[in-house]
């Protein structure tokens, strides 16, 4: 139990020693991203694929696509293909032993602590409930009783995921998989629910899905999930992409195979945590480079008007392009198998690029699993 108090004793205390600080100032308005060049020096190589192509499904390493983003069939509701079945229910932070519930004021954000530019003091956050969605897909080919590999969502519901998952299960490109889609606990970035259960740097928000999502899952609509990691599977845009990795990263035991969209793998933790002091740029800093691979399969992507220094901190770890750019360089030196995807003329979470990438990229992801059955 004392894990779980932890945090309140923690904001307890960060609020105390930071209460002389000068008062948090509205969030500035993000200004429009530059458009970077994929052959910068100091990004890696990556091939050229003709506009409207994707990358090839089975092929690791780095691909630019672009400039143009139709959806891919698969993206679309097909007629003759089986629908699976999609059910919502509702969790209230009041029943969480993990996730009591934070907030940061309306119109607040934080100011940068003088002493260490890398962190930001935030004084406006405080305890605060929320309610959250969690979306479940079950597919029409799962058999009752049956253990069935799954995907975890962030930022849930997701529509795209389950259309591409109905056509890919039907063509048996991919296994017949569940999929959960979990909804964040509100706000954003330092201060807020969202950004302490998507940037905190730990196996927290792994351990929340495990111990009060999946039971849920499973008992209200008797599916079966298996324990086996290679049949689990993490996904998410911007902050939901770094909890993506986060998540297999920390209990690599739980999760092998990651797909992440303009992963926000900048310093954006909050509170600051000394073992991690610059948040997921850590992972291409020192945790990837100074670690044993783990068993990971990743799919990344990011866009060539992504995030550049999107809030008041100026301490050179809030490019998103360069973060995502450092993290497929760390992962090809260390031997992972992974795809990163550079897409022209897109935004942070581009939806057009999600639409055209999306089934191409699950397909990536679950390489190698016993139950898929790939197209030649």
């Amino acid at each position: 139990m004392l894990r779980f108090v932890s945090l309140a004793i923690l904001l307890a205390v960060v609020g105390s020693a930071i209460a002389q600080a000068p008062p948090a100032v509205p969030r500035p308005i993000r200004p429009t991203p530059p458009t970077r060049d994929p052959h910068t020096p100091g990004y890696v190589a990556a091939k050229e694929l003709p506009d409207g192509m994707n990358a090839p499904a089975q092929t690791d390493g780095n691909f630019i696509i672009g400039p143009t983003h139709n959806p891919a069939p698969e993206s679309s509701v097909r007629a003759g293909v089986p629908r699976g079945a999609v059910y919502e229910f509702t969790m209230s932070s009041a029943d969480s032993r993990i996730y009591p519930g934070i907030a940061r004021d309306a119109n607040t954000f934080g100011t940068v602590d003088p002493s260490n530019p890398a962190r930001l003091v935030v004084t406006a956050s405080h305890p605060a409930p929320y309610m959250r969605r969690v979306a479940v897909y079950v597919p029409r080919q799962y058999v009752p009783g049956t253990v069935a590999p799954f995907i975890v969502g962030a930022d849930g519901p997701d529509d795209a995921l389950f259309t591409a998952l109905d056509n890919l299960i039907a063509e048996h490109r991919v296994p017949v998989m569940i999929a959960i889609s979990i909804g964040n606990g509100g706000g954003d970035a330092q201060g807020s629910e969202r950004g302490l259960e998507y940037d905190t740097m730990s196996g927290r928000y792994a351990e929340f899905v495990e111990q009060e999502v999946l039971p849920l899952v499973e008992a209200k609509y008797h599916v079966k999930l298996t324990h086996d990691p290679d049949g689990r599977a993490t996904m998410g845009g911007s902050s939901g992409g770094s909890c993506a990795l986060i998540m297999a990263w920390y209990h690599p035991e739980l999760y092998h195979r990651v797909l992440t969209y303009s992963g926000t793998y900048v310093n954006q933790q909050w509170p600051w945590d000394p073992q991690t002091p610059h948040g997921a740029w850590e992972f291409h800093e020192h945790l990837i480079p100074n670690s044993p691979a783990r068993p990971l399969r990743i799919w990344m992507e990011v866009g060539d008007r992504d995030l550049l220094n999107p809030n008041v901190m100026r301490d050179g770890m809030h490019d998103w392009v360069v973060a995502n750019e450092n993290m497929a360089n760390v992962l090809a030196a260390r031997g992972y198998h992974y795809q990163f995807v550079f897409a022209r003329n897109a935004g942070h979470v581009d939806h057009a690029v999600k639409l055209q990438t999306l089934p191409e990229a699950l397909e990536y992801v679950w390489q190698g699993y016993p139950n898929a059955q790939h197209k030649k």
